[in-house]
């Protein structure tokens, strides 16, 4: 199967792709801030730049799209028809990307919490509950 775009048209659709202050990770900040959470958003002085940091508490919070970070076993993780091998090598680079900035991060004894698209589009809320359970205890 071929792409339905030319590639002209495919590189403007993906250049709109935004990479922080999704409406997904709005959603989610929202949630927290009606927990009366309060947190710093894409802190660039730490490893991978996270969503959500919560410097109080030494946590981080990626919110990560089922289909560029791969969540397992979500129909969102679909691989694209065309250029099978580019989307294969970049998922790939993506993943282990994830994995190495949560490795720094643990390292400088922060603590890792990831939350996937899916789950704050079914309910932020409880995505929000699981974080702050999380600081509390």
């Amino acid at each position: 199967m071929t792409d339905i775009y030319s590639p002209e048209k495919r590189s403007k659709v993906m250049a709109k792709i935004r990479g922080r202050d999704t409406a997904i990770e709005r959603h989610l900040r929202s949630a927290l801030h009606r927990f009366g959470l309060r947190f710093r958003k894409n802190v660039s002085t730490l490893p991978g730049r996270p969503d959500i940091a919560f410097p109080q508490y030494r946590t981080a919070v990626f919110v990560h799209g089922c289909f560029w970070h791969r969540h397992p076993g979500c129909q969102r993780a679909s691989v694209p028809n065309s250029n099978r091998a580019f989307w294969k090598a970049k998922f790939l680079a993506n993943v282990k990307r994830d994995k190495i900035v949560a490795t720094a991060l643990r390292k400088i004894g922060w603590h890792v919490i990831v939350v996937w698209e899916c789950e704050i589009r079914k309910n932020a809320g409880k995505s929000a509950e699981r974080i702050r359970r999380h600081l509390t205890h």
